[in-house]
């Protein structure tokens, strides 16, 4: 009985570490600046996000440092959704509101780009659950280190 206890305490510790280790799946954590739509606004097939960006960092649970700068999406599989979730992120530009969105696995070859870097070669959007607002009074690693670096 001593071993089947045990056994289940070590079972359930391996498995609330797996599912705290899995719980974050965001690939971006962002304070955004601005937006900019090409070829327009009305019909967006490309976008700018400019600001202050956490991305996920590719093969491990962990973020990459904060970098000011842009993300350049092209539309993806789902034009209405990406153009929708497109127009929430315009929604919260320049109101200095952390936000969370996209897939880490699918948006691994994303980059934060220098400012003065030319636009090409756009990442094809991927929705995920949406855009979340994320509350700014965390320890959580990747939003407090956005924060305090947008700060400086």
């Amino acid at each position: 009985m001593r071993f089947f206890s045990r056994f289940c305490a070590v079972l359930a510790v391996i498995c609330l570490a797996l599912v705290v280790w899995a719980s974050d799946r965001t690939a971006v954590y962002a304070l955004i600046d601005k937006v900019v739509t090409e070829p327009n606004s009305e019909h967006p097939e490309r976008i700018q996000v400019w600001g202050v960006f956490a991305l996920a960092k590719a093969g491990t649970m962990d973020y990459l440092a904060p970098q000011r700068g842009y993300l350049y999406f092209r539309l993806g599989g789902d034009p209405a959704t990406d153009r929708n979730e497109w127009a929430d992120l315009q929604s919260v530009a320049g109101k200095k509101q952390v936000v969370a969105f996209g897939n880490r696995w699918m948006l691994s070859a994303l980059s934060v780009r220098k400012p003065d870097a030319k636009p090409e070669n756009p990442v094809a959007y991927a929705t995920e659950a949406g855009i979340f607002k994320v509350r700014t009074d965390t320890s959580y690693a990747p939003v407090k280190s956005l924060i305090e670096f947008a700060n400086r």
